[in-house]
């Protein structure tokens, strides 16, 4: 059985126009053939409710850099061990509450002395701004529950803010737009449970990960095939994965050539 786990923005989705059309014929290959194609995003719950709606995606999904799994509830036969039954998912929760973050985001800027700017702090027209997003997804984008992007001002700061957020109990990181604060939970702990998951009820797995971003890191070593999409830290990313591949386009277009022949070649070797 072939699972493939991908980011969403820079990967399937353009970084720039959010645009996924060029995808199209992996995605129909992908649900033709029943082969569960996972989101793996720092997006909320609600953003990726609406791609899931948008690409015909039912299967189960990670949000905000791992800190939760949401997976329709009854997907996996035998359910989900330590889930919650909610709104119809099975959710199965690592992140902090997000009002926890924000006091620790705050607490490091003044320790750091490193002047910072979470999504809390900007409005709705502000995130749609600085993300090139329609302001409707903006709005879905400031629905955060175990995550909170924020950018910093100033140089030379970054090493400081980061000591300074690790004294708080939390974890920082970069993504391809913003930096990220969380509790210690990454895209690889979800991808994880999620694999196990599917060996559970389908024996033999192999897992195949997409990503361009550090965020994307620990999805890309959670895999068996570990996918580097092309972006501004694709080549030190690369450094720290030895079976990587690197496609060929970013975005949509190399994501569609890459699923393409994996899936493909699942079903020749099958």
């Amino acid at each position: 059985m072939l699972v493939v786990f991908t980011d969403l923005d820079g990967t399937l989705l353009d970084r720039e126009t959010y645009a996924w059309d060029a995808a199209r014929p992996a995605v129909q290959f992908l649900r033709d053939h029943e082969i569960p194609w996972i989101f793996v995003t720092s997006k909320t719950k609600a953003e990726a409710e609406y791609w899931r709606q948008v690409t015909g995606n039912e299967h189960p999904f990670v949000v905000e850099d791992g800190g939760a799994i949401l997976a329709p509830t009854g997907y996996f036969a035998d359910g989900i061990p330590g889930a919650v039954r909610r709104n119809g998912y099975e959710t199965l929760v690592w992140g902090r509450p997000y009002a926890d973050l924000i006091a620790g985001l705050d607490a490091a800027s003044r320790m750091s002395g490193c002047r910072v700017r979470g999504f809390h702090q900007m409005t709705a027209a502000e995130i749609a701004t600085a993300c090139r997003l329609p302001l409707e997804q903006a709005i879905l984008a400031k629905r955060r529950q175990y995550d909170e992007p924020f950018e910093i001002f100033g140089e030379g700061c970054c090493a400081a803010l980061e000591s300074a957020i690790a004294a708080q109990g939390f974890v920082s990181v970069r993504g391809g737009r913003f930096h990220h604060i969380s509790a210690p939970h990454d895209k690889g702990c979800a991808v994880r449970v999620l694999s196990n998951l599917f060996r559970r009820s389908a024996g033999r797995v192999k897992t195949v990960g997409l990503g361009d971003g550090w965020n994307d890191l620990p999805l890309l070593l959670a895999v068996d095939v570990p996918v580097v999409m092309p972006s501004r830290d694709a080549v030190d990313i690369v450094r720290k994965i030895t079976n990587a591949i690197v496609a060929d386009q970013p975005g949509p277009k190399g994501w569609n050539e890459i699923v393409l022949d994996m899936a493909r070649d699942r079903d020749e070797t099958a």
